[in-house]
Order: structure tokens, then sequence, then C-alpha cells
């Protein structure tokens, strides 16, 4: 899995620099085509944004000498980039920073990034969570969903997880180690099971 993330007080477009492979093959070029794509969206976002930064965004510091130092953030803006069964890229936004009408807004909690890997009896996700202890996550689970969501004064992270097939939620695991929490839960029926009622053949 491919990440491309910025998280900086201030000076976003400097923070691009471009890091692509050349190659003749034609996959290859299409995935090096996206990512320029994207890296001219997120530099147009940020230079956009840094005129409009919302005030409770806005700090000042005093250093040593006396002077006065304006410090903006924390924001946090990334992608992750994998290649689906299909062979098709499957692009996840992460982060504080939405794309909404009038321009980008800045959220609250941070989308966390999230991996949701479909197994044939079992889905497993996995939820980067850096700097939260495991007392302060609360997770919720539907049939069909996952809920995670992390509230202090230092870290809030928010993100609602569709899942791709109904689950048995009461027989999930979880485990949380170095930043990472992992949910493991059984699927309601197995990928191929049959559905209905069997018939007996006479």
């Amino acid at each position: 899995m491919s990440v491309l993330s910025s998280e900086d007080n201030d000076g976003f477009p400097e923070r691009f620099e471009k890091r692509r492979v050349s190659s003749k093959k034609p996959f290859f070029k299409d995935i090096e085509d996206m990512f320029h794509e994207i890296e001219k969206m997120m530099e147009h976002e940020f230079e956009d944004f840094q005129e409009k930064v919302p005030k409770e965004f806005i700090k000042e510091r005093k250093l040593s000498d006396g002077s006065t130092v304006r410090e903006l953030g924390p924001f946090v803006h990334g992608y992750s980039v994998k290649i689906g069964s299909d062979g098709k890229p499957d692009i996840q936004e992460f982060g504080n920073l939405k794309k909404a009408p009038g321009g980008t807004k800045v959220k609250e909690e941070r989308e966390p990034l999230v991996d949701v890997v479909d197994n044939a009896d079992e889905i497993r996700v996995v939820v980067e969570l850096p700097g939260v202890e495991k007392s302060d996550i609360k997770l919720y689970g539907t049939d069909d969903s996952l809920t995670i969501s992390v509230d202090t004064s230092q870290y809030k992270y928010y993100k609602e997880v569709e899942l791709p097939a109904k689950i048995r939620t009461k027989e999930a695991r979880s485990t949380y180690k170095n930043g990472v929490l992992e949910v493991v839960i059984p699927k309601l029926e197995p990928s191929g099971s049959p559905k209905g009622e069997p018939i007996n053949i006479s």
C-alpha cells in the first residue's frame, strides 16, 4: 500500500516533492499520471487553504528572543492507494482537511487511515491511530459497519467504515498495539456459501 501524506504547520506546497518512477509500461505510466494529478490537486488546495485558515487553527508563540511567530495547524491530508482485486487503483482519503463548496474545510476530528481486508470467512479492519491510548478508543459495530472514535484534548479521530459483507458483531476480536488497531469479525455468511434452506433431492 502506498501513502501520500502531508502534516506540517506551514509551507505546504514545498512539501510535495516529485517522486515518481518512469516506465515505458502502460500500467505504470497510468499510475504515474494519477500521482501527478493528485499532487497538482493537493498543491492547489493547500495554496488556496492558507488564505482561509480558521481562527481556531492559528496560534502565536513567543520565542526566547521576545519575537512572536504564527503557527498554523495541525493539518493532515493524504491518500492511501492500493490496487484492488479487479486491477484498478483504490484511493482512500484521510486526515482533517475536506474539500467542500467554497473551498477546503478543516474538521475537528481526523479521519484515520483504514485498511479493510475481505477474507473468505472474516473481515479484517486495520486502523492507524498514532499517539492514542487503548482506553481512549471507542469502537462500535453494526451488522455491516464499524465506527471508530477518539476524543481527547490532544487527539481526535472519527471514522465510519462500511464493510463489504454482513458480520457477526458480537464475535468480533480486536487488538491495539503501537498505534495500530486491528479488528477481526467473522462474516455472517462465508463467501461462496449457498443462500436459503437446503432441499433434499429424492
